[in-house]
């Protein structure tokens, strides 16, 4: 409990553009950064804070061959005398790219800590920025965190229901809804619940949150139609369990995912955009999936889904997946591009 505390702490820290301290090692996230708390951080030492960026930000800055790295593994950036907070933010963010064309000269340097680096990165997404970070040793902390406890934090060990109620919907009159929490999770996921549970396996759907596509009706994505089409599916086959997962643009969060659609609109395709941001092309975690289906005393389902990775990931989290049910719901003229890129680089089958 004490560990998740923390955690959250220093993401609520990080947001408001205060400095964390993940194990012995500070950060300040570039994005809340302002003038006066990045000078405070620089006067912590003797010289000022370096830069941490992920590796895929890395690779479009063409910086991982530097050293010999991982693609994924973070780099660090040595301060140069002509990086201030906005050089810094428009190393940062991709989406300013075309205005800061030619960035540079850069030198890297060896990371103290991978672990904590790999930590660090993570609990910027988690507070929902971009993965780029001020770094320095013993500098100056608002909130301190164990590395260990940020990368479990979320995973959904602790997860629990907490609230449960009858939900009658346009596609079934017979339905619950079940809400869960977990001290380490800044989320709230749900389940609903659909038809007369039987012994059968369910037929069961894992929907990530998609606002602009479930609540505003956007044709950048299939998100919308598919939850419908998974509702009306579950109440075809009489019984069945739609998992909706908090975890908003692939859980990169919605900010960063309006940034990757403005990427989108430069030309690059949405795997292409997570990496320019610093992501991977699919950020999610799986496990808080299974340990709903567990809480709901479901052992084997059937997924309805197009995705491999959710098979082999509900599997590795012990749900035994007895069928893969495919899904055909949202294609349209403003999706054709983002469609061929889940079939085409992301594995979908489409």
């Amino acid at each position: 409990m004490t560990g998740a505390r923390d955690a959250a702490r220093a993401i609520d820290a990080l947001r408001r553009g205060w400095p964390v301290a993940v194990d012995e090692i500070s950060f300040l996230a570039i994005e809340t950064a302002d003038e006066e708390g990045l000078a405070a951080f620089d006067r912590a030492g003797a010289a000022r804070a370096s830069l941490l960026v992920s590796g895929n930000r890395a690779a479009v800055l063409k910086l991982t061959n530097q050293r010999a790295a991982l693609p994924t593994e973070p780099v660090l950036i040595k301060r140069s005398p002509w990086i201030d907070l906005e050089a810094a933010t428009a190393i940062a963010d991709p989406a300013l790219d075309l205005l800061h064309p030619l960035k540079g000269p850069f030198q890297t340097a060896p990371l103290c800590s991978p672990p904590t680096a790999v930590a660090a990165l993570r609990l910027a997404r988690l507070a929902g920025l971009l993965p780029a970070l001020f770094t320095r040793r013993e500098g100056p902390a608002e909130a301190r965190v164990a590395a260990a406890d940020v990368m479990t934090f979320g995973a959904g060990a602790d997860l629990r229901i907490v609230s449960r109620a009858r939900l009658p919907t346009r596609f079934a009159e017979k339905g619950e809804i079940v809400a869960f929490r977990a001290d380490g999770d800044t989320a709230e996921h749900v389940a609903l619940v659909v038809g007369t549970p039987g012994e059968a396996p369910p037929l069961v759907r894992i929907h990530s949150e998609c606002l602009t596509g479930d609540a505003l009706g956007s044709l950048k994505c299939d998100c919308g139609p598919q939850l419908a089409a998974a509702l009306a599916q579950i109440a075809a086959s009489g019984w069945g369990i739609l998992l909706y997962l908090r975890q908003e643009g692939r859980s990169i969060g919605l900010v960063n995912k309006l940034r990757a659609y403005q990427l989108q609109d430069q030309g690059f395709d949405t795997v292409d955009a997570n990496h320019r941001l610093g992501f991977q092309d699919d950020e999610r975690d799986f496990a808080v999936a299974a340990r709903m289906l567990a809480l709901l005393s479901r052992g084997a389902i059937r997924l309805l889904t197009n995705n491999p990775r959710k098979v082999a990931a509900l599997e590795a989290e012990g749900v035994e997946v007895v069928e893969r049910v495919p899904l055909k719901a949202g294609a349209g003229a403003h999706n054709e591009a983002y469609l061929a890129t889940k079939r085409d680089r992301s594995g979908h089958q489409l």
